[in-house]
C-alpha cells in the first residue's frame, strides 16, 4: 500500500505540474485516463471524456480495439465485424493462402462476397473486457526484505488466484500484469474470438511497397493495410471456425473520417505496446549496445543476403521466404536504428549522470543509504555477470537455431524421449500430430537456400564467440572439417532425412527401433541436441541467478526513482497490455538543413517507381488512376495522401493500431515508427520520435477505386 500511495502521490503532483510537461511521451492506462489524463488530453485538443475511451458500463472505444494474433492492433470499423489492421500483421494469414496458382502477395486478395472471405486456422482476436487495479491483492504477504524467489512465489499464487476468481463461470480469460517493474499490478479480463476471416489484402506492390528498403524509413509510401472479419456463433460468442457462423456484431466500431488532417492536429494512438524500458540504468544499456544488439544484427545480415539473394531467382523461393525475410528484417534494421539513435541521443552518458544524482541522493540520508545505498552496485556486478551469457544466448539463437533445418530437428525429440522411455503409443500419437507440421513446413522450404544458410551461420558461430559458449557437436564438426563449414553442411544436406518431405512423413508411420536409432544419428538432429545441452547446462544455468535478481533490482531501482523525484511525470512501461498515447500531427528534423513535412502523396509512390526492383514496381491499375486523378472523395486539393505522421509514443505491438482524431474518429492504422526514433523503447525524444501511419483516406480509396471492394466501404461509416 506504501508503494501505491507513492505511484499516487507522484502522479497527482504531475498533474498539478502538467504545464511543464509534453503530451507526446507516455503509454498510458486506460482506467487512469480520468484521474491523470483527461485534462491535458483536453488541453491538447481531445473533444471526448474518458468514460468514452474506457468504461464497462457502456460502450466506448476500448470495445472496438482488438489485440490481433499475437503481436499486434486491430480495430473494427463497421457494426458486421470488420476489422483493419496493417498488412504486415496480416502477413503470415495472406502468404499461408498464397501459391503459385493463386499469389494473392503479388497479386492482393479482395473477397467480393461473404462466401469468398478465408478462414484462417490459429488466428485470433482479443477484445479487452474490463481492467482492474489488484496491487492489494497481487501483494498480499509480501514484506519488506523478503527473498526475491519467495516474493516471486507469493505474488504468483496470489495472481492466480484473481485470474481465478475473475473469470470463474464465464468464458472469459484474465491477465494479472505488473507495471512499474512490479510496483503495481493490474488484472485485465479479455473476450477472445477463433473464427477470423481474411476479407482484403492489397498486393504487396502496395502493402510493402518499399519492402525493406523503405521500412523503418519517413518519408514513406506504404499501403499498409489489411482487413479482417470476425465470426461468432449464432448468439454471437466466440466459436470455432464453422461454416454456419455469422459476423459478429461488436459492441463498439469506429467510425472513419474522410476530413483530412492539418499540422499541429490532435491524435490518439489505441491499442497493445509490447515493450519498452525507459527507466533502466546506464550499464543494462550498455550491454545491448556492446555485446547482443551488434551480434544480432551481423547475424541477422548474413541470413538476409542469403535469403534475398534467393528469392531474385525464383517466383516460388519468394513466396516461401517472404514473410520469413520480413521476420528477420525487420528486427535488424529497427536495431540498427536504435544503435544509432542512442548515440545521438548520448543515451548512455545520461543515464550515469542520473545514477550520479541518485547516488547522492541516497547516500544523503541514513535511512536510504540502507535501503538504496548499494543498489546500483548491486546491479551492476549482476549485469556483467550476465553478459557473456546473454551474448552466448543470442548466438544460439541467431546462428545455431536461425537454420531451418536444425530447429526443425528439434520437433522430433519429443517422439524419441516418449519411445526410448517406452511409452511406444504416446510416441505414435505425437508423430500423428506432427504430420500437419511437415506439411507446413515444407510448403515453405527451399533447401538449397537453408544449406547456404546452415554453412554461413555455423561458421558465424565457430568464430565469433569463444568456444566456452560453444555447442560440443559445432566444436567437434568444426575439429572434423577443419572449420569447412560448407563441406559440412553439403554433407548434412546429403545424409539428413530432414530435407525430405517424403522421409520424415515415412519417419513418422514408421516408428520403431531402427528408425528412431537413424534420427539420434542425423547430422540436423545431433546439432540441435547440442545446442539445447548447451543452454540447458551452460546457458541457462548463468542466466538463471539474474533472471531473479535483475527483476527485483530493477523493481526496487523504480521504486527508488520514484521516491526521489516526486514531482516527476511517471508512466509505465509498455507490457503487451492495452494503452493510449497522445500527440499531435507534426513534421520533423532528423538532421542539420533536413525538415520533413508531415504527409506523403500518390505522387511519391509514382516518382520512386522502379520495374526492375519487386518492392517497388507500381501496379498499372494504381497507375492509372494517378493519371486520371480518380481519387473520389478521398483525394484533397487534387492530391492522394498516402501517409503521415505524429508524435505518439508507440512500440512494437502497435502495429495495427488506429489512430484517431480529436472525435474518436479513425484517420489512420499505425505500422511503423521512423528510424531515427527506433530508440524510444529506451529513451524518447519528443523532437525526433515520430509514428508513422497510413492515412485511412488511402485505405479507402485502394478499397473503393482500386480494388472495387465497394461493398465494403457501403458497410462503414464514413464522417466528414
Amino acid at each position: 500500500m506504501k508503494i501505491r500511495k507513492k505511484i499516487t502521490v507522484a502522479l497527482v503532483l504531475w498533474i498539478i505540474a502538467v504545464g511543464v510537461a509534453r503530451p507526446e511521451e507516455g503509454m498510458w492506462i486506460p482506467l487512469l485516463l480520468k484521474k491523470y489524463n483527461i485534462e491535458q488530453m483536453h488541453q491538447a485538443g481531445f473533444k471526448l471524456n474518458a468514460d468514452d475511451i474506457y468504461s464497462i458500463n457502456h460502450a466506448s472505444l476500448k470495445d472496438a480495439i482488438v489485440r490481433f494474433g499475437g503481436g499486434c492492433t486491430g480495430e473494427v470499423i463497421s457494426d458486421q465485424g470488420l476489422l483493419i489492421t496493417n498488412h504486415h500483421c496480416g502477413f503470415g494469414s495472406i502468404q499461408r493462402h498464397s501459391s503459385l496458382e493463386h499469389d494473392y502477395l503479388t497479386d492482393g486478395f479482395w473477397a467480393m462476397n461473404r462466401d469468398e472471405e478465408l478462414p484462417n486456422p490459429g488466428l485470433s482476436v482479443t477484445f479487452l473486457i474490463r481492467i482492474e487495479d489488484v496491487t492489494a491483492q497481487a501483494l498480499q504477504g509480501v514484506t519488506d526484505g523478503m527473498e526475491p524467489q519467495k516474493r516471486n512465489s507469493v505474488v504468483a499464487d496470489n495472481n492466480r488466484k484473481i485470474r481465478e476468481e475473475a473469470v470463474r463461470g464465464t468464458h472469459y480469460t484474465a491477465r494479472v500484469a505488473p507495471f512499474f517493474d512490479g510496483n503495481q499490478y493490474f488484472l485485465f479480463v479479455y473476450e477472445i474470438f477463433r473464427d477470423i476471416r481474411l476479407v482484403g489484402a492489397p498486393p504487396s506492390a502496395i502493402g510493402k511497397f518499399g519492402g525493406e528498403t523503405d521500412n523503418w524509413i519517413w518519408p514513406r509510401h506504404t499501403g499498409d493495410f489489411s482487413l479482417f472479419r470476425i465470426y461468432a456463433d449464432k448468439n454471437n460468442q466466440p466459436a470455432g471456425y464453422n461454416p454456419d457462423n455469422v459476423p459478429y456484431h461488436p459492441r463498439k466500431h469506429l467510425p472513419v473520417s474522410i476530413r483530412g488532417i492539418q499540422k499541429g492536429d490532435f491524435t490518439m494512438v489505441f491499442g497493445y505496446p509490447g515493450r519498452t524500458a525507459e527507466y533502466i540504468p546506464s550499464f543494462r544499456i550498455e550491454q545491448m549496445v556492446n555485446y547482443t544488439i551488434p551480434a544480432s544484427i551481423e547475424l541477422r545480415t548474413q541470413r538476409l543476403d542469403i535469403i534475398m539473394a534467393a528469392m531474385e531467382t525464383s517466383p516460388k523461393i519468394r513466396i516461401q521466404y517472404a514473410a520469413k525475410k520480413s521476420g528477420i528484417a525487420n528486427g535488424w534494421k529497427k536495431n540498427q536504428g536504435i544503435l544509432k539513435g542512442l548515440k545521438r541521443l548520448d543515451a548512455i552518458e545520461k543515464k550515469k549522470n542520473f545514477e550520479a544524482s541518485f547516488q547522492n541522493w541516497a547516500d544523503q540520508n541514513p535511512d536510504r543509504r540502507k535501503k538504496y545505498g548499494n543498489l546500483l552496485r548491486n546491479y551492476r556486478e549482476v549485469i556483467e555477470r550476465q553478459s557473456p551469457y546473454s551474448l552466448a544466448y543470442t548466438y544460439s539463437r541467431e546462428a545455431g537455431f536461425a537454420a531451418e533445418i536444425i530447429g526443425f530437428a528439434g520437433q522430433f525429440s519429443g517422439v524419441i524421449m516418449l519411445f526410448n522411455e517406452g511409452k511406444r503409443q504416446e510416441a505414435k500419437q505425437l508423430a500423428e500430430r506432427l504430420t500437419s507440421r511437415v506439411d507446413k513446413h515444407f510448403k515453405d522450404y527451399h533447401a538449397p537456400t537453408d544449406q547456404k544458410l546452415l554453412a554461413s551461420l555455423l561458421h558465424a558461430y565457430a568464430t565469433g564467440i569463444d568456444t566456452s559458449f560453444q555447442p560440443g557437436y559445432l566444436k567437434e564438426m568444426s575439429k572434423k572439417y577443419q572449420g569447412d563449414f560448407n563441406h559440412f553442411a553439403r554433407d548434412v544436406f546429403k545424409h539428413s532425412i530432414l530435407t525430405d518431405k517424403k522421409k520424415v512423413l515415412h519417419w513418422l508411420s514408421h516408428l520403431n527401433g531402427l528408425t528412431i536409432r537413424k534420427l539420434e544419428k542425423d547430422p540436423a538432429y545431433l546439432m540441435n541436441r547440442s545446442i539445447n545441452e548447451l543452454l540447458q547446462q551452460v546457458i541457462m544455468p548463468g542466466l538463471k541467478e539474474s533472471q531473479i535478481e535483475i527483476p527485483d533490482l530493477q523493481r526496487r531501482y523504480m521504486e527508488a526513482q520514484m521516491e526521489m523525484q516526486p514531482d516527476k511525470l511517471f508512466y509505465p512501461d509498455a507490457n503487451g497490455t492495452i494503452r493510449v498515447t497522445y500527440g499531435k500531427v507534426d513534421d520533423f528534423s532528423p538532421g542539420d538543413a533536413v525538415r520533413y513535412k508531415f504527409y506523403t502523396t500518390l505522387k511519391g509512390i509514382m516518382e520512386k517507381d522502379n520495374p526492375d526492383i519487386y518492392d517497388y514496381r507500381v501496379p498499372e491499375k494504381l497507375k492509372e488512376l494517378y493519371r486520371q486523378k480518380e481519387y473520389g472523395r478521398y483525394g484533397q486539393n487534387g492530391e492522394m495522401p498516402v501517409c503521415f505522421i505524429a508524435s505518439n509514443h508507440t512500440s512494437g505491438g502497435n502495429s495495427g493500431s488506429p489512430v484517431l482524431n480529436a472525435e474518436g474518429a479513425l484517420i489512420g492504422v499505425n505500422f511503423d515508427r521512423n528510424w531515427e526514433g527506433t530508440m524510444s523503447d529506451l529513451m524518447y525524444d519528443p523532437n525526433v520520435c515520430r509514428n508513422i501511419s497510413i492515412d485511412i483516406r488511402y485505405a479507402l480509396f485502394l478499397i473503393d477505386k482500386f480494388a472495387g471492394a465497394h461493398h465494403l466501404i457501403d458497410e462503414m461509416e464514413i464522417v466528414q
